[in-house]
């Protein structure tokens, strides 16, 4: 009895493709997932930002109190401070105003050898919004929204 491979339709070129496939699959959803990471680093940055400034002892120093409150939720994820934007988008420091922050962070995309690179990546951005405390200690003015 003869044995040889005169039979066999897929060998080894086969399990070979499939694994370059699952590698290839895995890092697609790596480089997602890590979109999705900064999402979550962003939005909680935002959110401690946006406590922070209503929370500031004075206007002067609201937005130091934001930048720093971002910078340690960034810390706190394991990322890269000095990519990080925050900027106030509206609102001022004074009784019942509402201060939305926004907080942005660039994330590369995953380059594969043999694929065209396009473009420089994602930016993972999130806002938040804070009213200012109408009864607030320091602050002049009336409140107009309590």
């Amino acid at each position: 009895m003869r044995r040889d491979e005169s039979g066999q339709v897929g060998g080894l070129e086969a399990v070979i493709f499939g694994v370059l496939v699952f590698v290839v699959g895995t890092l697609v959803v790596v480089n997602a997932w890590g979109v999705i990471d900064a999402k979550f680093a962003a939005a909680s940055a935002a959110r401690e930002a946006a406590r922070a400034y209503v929370e500031a002892p004075n206007a002067g120093d609201a937005l130091t109190s934001a930048r720093q409150a971002a910078e340690d939720s960034m810390r706190g994820h394991g990322r890269d401070v000095s990519r990080m934007t925050v900027r106030v988008l509206s609102g001022a420091f004074s009784r019942c105003d509402r201060v939305t922050i926004e907080v942005t962070y660039p994330v590369p995309v995953l380059v594969l050898p043999w694929m065209a690179h396009t473009g420089t990546g994602f930016t993972a951005a999130a806002r938040h919004s804070e009213v200012v405390d109408p009864y607030r200690a320091g602050l002049t003015g009336t409140a107009r929204c309590a």
